[in-house]
């Protein structure tokens, strides 16, 4: 079913602390803390036993810790960030999810780009009102969580339209020899990053013809890759019911990674929950919850046409 983008309401967040009311500045900031920790782990896609794992730190003070009970020394801090394969200030610090693609950009910009940047937001080279080069209408790019549908609708599509069809995971498998579960092994989810990144470079930079794209369900955790993935592709969510999003990872034999977790349900629901407002920066929506392929890959035929027109 395609859900027109204003319809798209986020489902309620689960097992989620209330806020202190009368406390002390200093428990209002280590609540909101705990809440940014808690949202970053479920954007990334890790419950707290991985995240504890991953860490070193024991799964118990992680839920303190989320729960805003007990202070936290930076040092625990700068673990769970290098867990969480982001620098230490994002969790310190509110920031919004552009200053968090900024920064990223200016660490890898060259010094001219950034001499750039500066005259720009000075108000001197482009003039504001000046606008990128719009989108081609045949550049498609699916999102949402494993299980949702995108690469069985997406080949299916693909062929129907006679557009080249392409996995970004699979993209990345091949340019290294290796499965996504062996990358993760060897070069963690940072190094994962950096290698989606990387190859997605590679296809904005193709000039392939008409493509539709199925991306990884984790692409919106990483700020610099999700932009230039909006700025280069139109988006579509393809999502569905948290029960079905585990019927089909479990009948693909992928529990990653929530592999042997008895809560794997309710942590679902919680990456489902703070992802929601990432997925929904896609143009349109294609709901695939109680739909047989064969309508969903109309609703998904549908959706195209309607960004083509």
């Amino acid at each position: 079913m395609v859900t027109p983008h204003s319809d798209i309401r986020p489902t309620a967040a689960s097992e989620q602390p209330e806020r202190p009311t009368g406390e002390t500045p200093d428990a209002t900031y280590l609540y909101d803390l705990g809440q940014r920790v808690r949202r970053i782990r479920a954007i990334r896609g890790m419950s707290r036993k991985v995240l504890a794992q991953v860490s070193g730190i024991s799964e118990r003070y992680i839920a303190q810790l989320e729960g805003g009970m007990g202070n936290v020394s930076i040092v625990l801090l700068r673990r769970i960030a290098a867990a969480v394969s982001m620098p230490v200030e994002d969790l310190v610090m509110d920031a919004s999810d552009d200053w968090a693609a900024i920064r990223r950009m200016l660490r890898s910009a060259a010094p001219e780009r950034i001499a750039r940047a500066r005259q720009i937001l000075a108000g001197q080279g482009l003039p504001l009102d000046s606008h990128p080069q719009p989108i081609p209408p045949d550049r498609i790019a699916l999102v949402g969580l494993r299980g949702a549908g995108k690469s069985t609708l997406g080949e299916i599509v693909a062929s129907r339209l006679g557009w080249k069809f392409l996995e970004l995971n699979r993209q990345i498998e091949r340019s290294l020899g290796l499965s996504v579960t062996e990358i993760y092994k060897l070069y963690g989810q940072d190094g994962y990053r950096r290698l989606e990144l990387a190859t997605l470079r590679e296809i904005v930079a193709s000039k392939t013809g008409p493509l539709l794209l199925a991306t990884g369900g984790g692409i919106v955790a990483e700020p610099l890759s999700y932009e230039l993935l909006l700025s280069s592709f139109h988006t579509i969510w393809v999502k569905t019911s948290p029960d079905e999003h585990m019927n089909r990872v479990r009948d693909q034999g992928d529990l990653r990674p929530m592999a042997n977790d008895s809560t794997a349900m309710q942590e679902l629901v919680t990456i489902l929950t703070n992802r929601e407002p990432l997925y929904s920066r896609a143009e349109t929506v294609v709901d695939t919850a109680g739909r047989s392929v064969e309508q969903s890959a109309g609703d998904l035929a549908m959706a195209i046409a309607q960004i083509r027109k």
